[in-house]
């Protein structure tokens, strides 16, 4: 792959003449999107802007046709055994809010999470231990971030309904070892749900091998249009689950008195659909494929190597997650010592048109509980280049002169 050429591919990154250059180090928060996608959604609306399955004319089926291929696409990108095991939703939290109102919960029933859980894997179960009287247990992660495989152990050897953990950490970018943690859960006959928004993006995902129950994610961390997204989930479970929206596009047929739902997965996508979005989704995933992941965290790994080098001369910064750069992806987020975090990433935009995502990063929970204030994320991906990295760096030196 040559960066050069994949760049030519997203217009941010091709500033028209007396423009000044975009750094784009915000993907952990939303990716840009190439002209391939953005032409598969341009092209719905200017050939064929209808809706899909309602109607018997040509345009309706040339939107039921393509959002039937954006779904084969989600599902051979996962490694799904089949396209309706994909569900397609607006976003990673709808697909787990999903699953949190259509799995049957009774009182006392556990789910586990992490401690550094998106609000999306957070919020929810909070939710249902007040709606519900679910119990929630939290399992914090080692001190440098890393899971706790020890721990992790122990607390399975008491009942728990369902395993629920962010794949990847939107917050410092450890990637979990799901293969052991879906083997133990299973062993000791709980369920478990990933959260992939931060990992599909940039690791190759096999729901088959990994034998995953559950697992969301969001367009619009994956190269697709924002508002799109979805949940695979085992056609088994999926089958025996209620919808949780419901309504139009969710029934095939109705009285006064009660309704018999479509099957799998159309009873969980109620009323009109981003076609649009679906069909850009399909997109994204055929693009990223097309990149390869080797490529992807080749490149990732280059630039969080050079700003973690860059960052060790910068007093009072203070990295969160692993040392290593190779642990964390993509993601580079620390905080220095008596500094505003929001001050910094204006600073960078001000200075340098470096955008980086500053705050708590919806990890709210995970910052209160170690009294940090908040922190600055800079988040590269493929399309990203040594440049930027460089940049970056070299402007947050200047920043930390002055602060």
């Amino acid at each position: 792959m040559n960066l050069s050429d994949i760049r030519k591919d997203f217009p941010l990154l091709n500033p028209q003449p007396g423009q000044k250059p975009v750094v784009y180090l915000d993907t952990a928060c939303q990716s840009l999107r190439p002209l391939q996608v953005i032409e598969a959604v341009n092209k719905y609306y200017v050939d064929y802007s209808a809706c899909s399955g309602r109607s018997m004319h040509k345009l309706a089926a040339a939107v039921t046709d393509q959002c039937d291929d954006a779904r084969v696409a989600v599902a051979k990108f996962l490694g799904a055994s089949r396209k309706e095991e994909i569900v397609f939703t607006r976003n990673t939290t709808e697909a787990i809010n999903l699953v949190a109102n259509s799995l049957d919960f009774k009182a006392g029933d556990t789910v586990l999470i992490t401690g550094k859980e998106h609000n999306s894997n957070l919020i929810p179960w909070q939710m249902l231990v007040k709606k519900q009287g679910i119990v929630l247990k939290i399992l914090q992660p080692k001190e440098d971030g890393t899971f706790d495989q020890a721990a992790f152990e122990q607390t399975m050897s008491q009942p728990v309904k369902l395993v629920s953990f962010g794949f990847s950490s939107n917050l410092d970018g450890v990637i979990l070892p799901a293969e052991q943690i879906i083997k133990l859960a299973h062993k000791h006959g709980a369920l478990v749900l990933l959260d992939a928004a931060q990992t599909a993006p940039h690791h190759k995902i096999d729901v088959r091998k990994l034998d995953v129950d559950f697992l969301a994610l969001s367009g619009h961390k994956i190269l697709g249009p924002s508002g799109t997204g979805c949940l695979y989930g085992k056609y088994k479970l999926l089958e025996k689950m209620s919808p949780f929206l419901v309504g139009g596009d969710t029934v095939a047929s109705s009285t006064y008195d009660s309704c018999e739902f479509l099957p799998v997965p159309e009873k969980f996508e109620a009323g009109l659909q981003d076609y649009a979005g679906i069909i850009g989704l399909g997109a994204a995933v055929r693009y990223l494929q097309n990149i390869g992941f080797d490529f992807v965290q080749k490149q990732e790994l280059l630039l969080n190597k050079v700003m973690t080098e860059g960052a060790k001369d910068i007093s009072g910064l203070h990295l969160i997650g692993p040392a290593d750069p190779a642990l964390r992806g993509g993601i580079f987020t620390f905080y220095i010592d008596g500094v505003d975090s929001h001050r910094i990433a204006i600073m960078l935009d001000q200075m340098a048109n470096v955008c980086v995502r500053s705050g708590q990063h919806c990890v709210h929970s995970w910052f209160n509980y170690h009294q940090i204030k908040g922190s600055v994320r800079a988040s590269s991906y493929f399309y990203n280049s040594l440049d930027d990295a460089e940049i970056f760096i070299e402007n947050l030196k200047k920043i930390r002169k002055v602060l």
